[in-house]
């Protein structure tokens, strides 16, 4: 049975739609470092790539709206005198990006106004950055932003430390010692925590400001590179990793528990690592197999991973980026877009879709998402302040209006809904109550169950004389279930002679139940003995006659029962003798089944 059921979501029918290769950025040159990052990052203005060039680092930025075949010379970010190995861009301003580099330094970039990557002089005019962050000793592999407060960046490096950066004064205020090589990191919602995950196998939980893990558990056990995402605005934490069997596995942590929610969920047998990708407006979680082709999603409900579906490529990805949630077309119930590398040369965008056809804004599809205004600057942060950004209305954009800014509070979607199903419980309160019933009814009389019963064999015999009618007269074309007759009243109150114990003779003190029988018999002296021993012996006789009346009722039902098992057979021997016969025998057929199932009620 368990089976039959299906669990209730909205985004249960959610499919990622490819895009037409014109449609695509063509004539990449995506770098094809061996370092485990992502390639790629993406805002809803702008796309980065990691570019493979000679002479040093560089990476490019791609508007999104140039779509198709670019130019072989296009202007790239300059500046790094090593390979650029990973980018991420300011959440709250979307032309201010930082690269990572194995020069061991971050830089800070610029994007200038009205970018293109189509110009009219001959000579290519390449960016230089704003902003130069040095400090570590090794290559940097990991660079990211904090979503809430502003101009904070954390760094991961070689030199087994992650440093917070104030990109505005350039200085690095908190360093997190590591005993191992950093492989990810992700932030908390209100950007007072860090996880990370590490070539020890380890799982760590940072309170930043304070420079020291609050938690630290064993991961995934094996040997190839683990991911973590912080999911939002949950207080958990998914990470992807590898059995000791090389299988892949997802992981859902609560910080505190120093196991797995449920233990660790197997997925394939397939070597490429797993970069996951969490969407906090409808709490789906993207897997995407470095190497491979697909693309799972799973929806978060009640502490556990449900599996959605998958979006299967025969195209594989090295690298893969998100777009923020403020960024996606609303207009086509979009949910969700990623951005894809293929063979290192060109980049396809996946639109992840609600399949439905209504005309209007979705509200139940689109939750309030993060803006473009930080929860506080980087010296209050620095001073200790936490808080989640404001969000934005999507239905503003959706109108094509200026964005609503709603004010920061966790699941904002969930609190209306609670108080709306919480608001109609006091008026509901009152109508269990029952209305006050009498504590005494007074039984049917006899001549009542007698009259009940008349009717009750009367309704038989008016049922059979009136299929027989309508067999006559009625068309094969107009042929319709009957409605159902409601139980007769015979049936509904069964009828038992009271046994004689109950019938006593009347006294001063229950006028009131003697009333009826006064009522059918005619009143009887009160004070005569004799007068009293007739009324019984008359009521006696009453109920035997009722008895014999109700034994001759049941012999005739009984006959009835038997006609219509005899007629059911005739029937099911008719289909059979038939077979599938014409569509006037069919029609005949159907109407005498109608005509037992009216009978059997």
């Amino acid at each position: 049975m368990a089976g039959r059921f299906v669990r209730a979501s909205k985004y249960r029918h959610v499919f990622g739609k490819s895009t037409r290769k014109e449609f695509c950025y063509d004539n990449l040159h995506i770098s094809r470092n061996a370092w485990d990052t992502n390639l790629v990052k993406a805002n809803p203005e702008y796309l980065s790539v990691n570019w493979e060039s000679s002479g040093g680092g560089a990476f490019a930025v791609i508007p999104l709206n140039e779509k198709g075949k670019l130019p072989d010379q296009i202007p790239l970010f300059r500046g790094h005198t090593a390979a650029v190995l990973d980018t991420d861009w300011h959440p709250f301003n979307d032309r201010i990006i930082a690269s990572a580099s194995d020069d061991g330094k971050v830089f800070i970039w610029e994007v200038p106004q009205n970018f293109t990557l189509y110009t009219d002089g001959d000579e290519v005019v390449d960016v230089t950055p704003v902003s130069k962050l040095t400090g570590h000793s090794r290559k940097v592999g990991q660079v990211l932003f904090n979503p809430a407060a502003e101009n904070i960046l954390a760094s991961a490096s070689g030199d087994l430390t992650i440093k917070l950066w104030d990109i505005g004064t350039g200085q690095a205020n908190l360093v997190l010692k590591h005993p191992d090589i950093v492989q990810s990191l992700s932030w908390s919602a209100n950007g007072a925590f860090l996880a990370t995950t590490s070539r020890d196998k380890k799982l760590r939980v940072w309170d930043v400001r304070q420079q020291s893990p609050v938690h630290e558990y064993a991961g995934h056990e094996g040997a190839k590179n683990s991911r973590a995402v912080w999911m939002g605005e949950h207080n958990r934490i998914a990470t992807t990793g590898f059995s000791r069997m090389s299988e892949r596995q997802i992981g859902l942590w609560e910080p505190g528990r120093k196991e797995p929610i449920g233990g660790f969920t197997s997925l394939d047998s397939i070597s490429g690592i797993c970069m996951p990708f969490w969407d906090d407006g409808s709490s789906c979680l993207y897997l995407a197999g470095k190497g491979d082709g697909n693309i799972r999603y799973f929806e978060y409900e009640n502490d556990k991973f449900e599996f959605l579906s998958e979006h299967k490529s025969a195209d594989p990805q090295r690298g893969i980026a998100f777009l923020p949630r403020r960024g996606i077309n609303v207009h086509e119930n979009e949910i969700m877009r990623a951005f894809k590398t293929i063979n290192d040369t060109w980049i396809e965008p996946i639109s992840f879709t609600v399949p439905r056809r209504a005309e209007t804004f979705q509200s139940d599809i689109y939750p309030p998402a993060i803006g473009l205004k930080p929860a506080m600057s980087a010296k209050e942060w620095l001073d200790g302040k936490t808080g989640v950004p404001a969000k934005i209305d999507l239905e503003s954009i959706y109108e094509g209006s200026a964005p609503v800014e709603i004010p920061a509070d966790y699941k904002p979607a969930v609190a209306p809904a609670r108080a709306a199903a919480a608001a109609p419980a006091p008026k509901k309160e009152p109508e269990p109550a029952p209305a006050p019933t009498p504590a005494y009814r007074a039984p049917p009389t006899t001549a009542d169950q007698k009259a009940s019963i008349s009717n009750m064999a009367n309704k038989y015999q008016d049922d059979e004389e009136s299929s027989d009618d309508e067999a006559e007269t009625s068309s094969f074309e107009e042929i319709s279930r009957p409605a159902p007759r409601p139980a007769p009243a015979a049936v509904r109150t069964p009828v038992t002679p009271a046994p004689p114990a109950q019938a006593k003779p009347p006294s001063p003190t229950k006028t009131a139940s003697a009333a009826p029988f006064r009522a059918t018999f005619g009143d009887a002296p009160k004070s005569s003995s004799s007068s009293d021993s007739d009324l019984l012996d008359k009521i006696k006789e009453l109920f035997d006659h009722q008895n014999k009346i109700i034994g001759a009722q049941s012999d005739k039902i009984t006959a009835q029962s038997q006609i219509i098992s005899q007629l059911a057979a005739d029937v099911e021997a008719l289909k059979k003798r038939v077979g599938p016969g014409s569509q006037e025998q069919s029609e005949r057929i159907r109407q005498l089944e109608l005509e037992l199932e009216e009978a059997r009620s």
